[in-house]
């Protein structure tokens, strides 16, 4: 991806306007697509800041108080428009993977909606933010957020007068970061785009019921996880009891069996189980460390007497260098999976994290000052677009110049994200 393109170019100008007609659906009144367009368009322009007053400034047909209607006020539905963007350009990108991450927006003050003292991963440590779960659909080239959910604290949850200030929808209730991206996923699904392997880290994987989620709408994960998950190595047997009488019971009987975290397990491998693999070529050149994997069943609910869960893989990765393993993921598929495929699918979130960098620091995704719900998705929902115009951009140039910035599926090299092929599981 590249920064941000002027705009004075007339061709790459008519690829806007071409662009924006195909992204843009109705907006309820026709006198809002202009704003829309003036807004992206604001967003692209090179400048340091990308708020209104400062990108009104910027455009020639800039206006402050129209800019500010269209985004804060204008009663516009976002959804139909996310949905129209991904519809659109998820197909020009190719089949890839589901990625879920979130994403902090430091703030000051208590009055934008859904700010609190919280942790962010984006910022490293606790501190007054919003904070928001995004859903993106990732490729060998590209990658792009389809959908975004601004979570809620509690806090906010609690005080109906505070949210009503904000705008934010009635009845509204606390909804945890994984179940807000399995809404995200579901939105997506009822959108059209096809199924695909969910990639997270272990904020989420850690997270039994969302992985037992993800099996029931049969999607294909590799997740985080930290090192105190516990896992059997072997498939447990269940104890019955002698007498034979009455109903089966409902708990399992696990006699002395134990499960182990993972962090056991990884010790415990022998030093030929872990192979040396390169993933991809970074910045700084090839990126390389040592895993290993093995099929586990997680033990999650084994003090309530619940069964494990289906036999998955358990990805380890332990530097050469490191003292320990670092890092630990479960993902599900057959046992005839290479270890190169797994390792490439559990490192394929540095796409999202160049989203977040190129979302903020290119086109202000960060720079929103309302305070209200509607203004901050209407600024979250034309940032995605005017995002969806760069990878339509970086699209165009791999192909040579093709106009509709679409391209032929390939399979994965080294060096790419990787992204399934029909047969990638036999």
């Amino acid at each position: 991806m590249v920064n941000s393109p002027p705009l004075t170019d007339p061709d790459l100008r008519q690829r806007l306007v071409d662009y924006m007609t195909a992204v843009l659906p109705e907006l309820g009144r026709k006198d809002r697509r202009p704003w829309a367009d003036a807004y992206v368009r604001g967003l692209l322009l090179e400048g340091e800041r990308k708020s209104i007053e400062p990108m009104a400034k910027r455009l020639p047909d800039g206006n402050v108080q129209a800019l500010q209607h269209f985004i804060g006020k204008s009663p516009w539905p976002y959804e139909p428009v996310r949905r129209q963007v991904a519809g659109v350009l998820c197909p020009e990108m190719g089949p890839g993977l589901w990625i879920v991450d979130d994403t902090g927006f430091p703030k000051q003050g208590k009055h934008s909606v859904g700010v609190a003292r919280q942790y962010s991963g984006t910022l490293g440590k606790v501190a007054n933010c919003q904070v928001a779960v995004s859903l993106h659909h990732a490729t060998p080239t590209a990658s792009l957020p389809v959908e975004w959910a601004l979570f809620l604290p509690e806090e906010w949850t609690q005080a109906p007068a505070r949210c009503a200030a904000a705008g934010v929808p009635m009845p509204v209730r606390h909804q945890p970061k994984w179940r807000l991206a399995l809404d995200l996923i579901d939105r997506a699904r009822t959108w059209g785009l096809p199924d695909q392997r969910v990639i997270a880290d272990a904020g989420y994987g850690t997270i039994a019921e969302f992985r037992a989620e993800l099996r029931a709408r049969r999607l294909p994960y590799v997740v985080g996880v930290e090192s105190g998950t516990g896992v059997w190595t072997r498939r447990p047997r269940r104890r019955r009891p002698d007498t034979g009488r009455g109903r089966p019971p409902t708990r399992w009987n696990y006699g002395g069996q134990r499960p182990h975290s993972v962090g056991d397990v990884a010790q415990a491998l022998p030093a030929a189980a872990y192979h040396t693999v390169t993933w991809r070529e970074g910045s700084k050149g090839k990126l390389t460390s040592r895993f290993a994997r093995v099929r586990v069943w997680p033990s999650h609910g084994f003090w309530q007497g619940k069964p494990p869960e289906s036999e998955q893989w358990l990805l380890i990765e332990w530097p050469a260098t490191a003292a320990a393993p670092t890092k630990y993921w479960l993902a599900t598929g057959p046992r005839r999976m290479s270890l190169v495929q797994l390792v490439r699918w559990a490192k394929a979130r540095w796409r999202v994290e160049q989203d977040y960098a190129q979302l903020k620091d290119e086109l202000g995704l960060d720079h929103f000052e309302g305070r209200r719900w509607m203004g901050w998705h209407h600024h979250v929902t034309m940032t995605t677009m005017a995002y969806g115009f760069l990878v339509r951009e970086h699209l165009r140039r791999r192909v040579g110049g093709k106009k509709n910035g679409a391209r032929p599926h390939r399979s994965p090299g080294p060096g790419d994200t990787p992204v399934p092929p029909q047969n990638v599981d036999r």
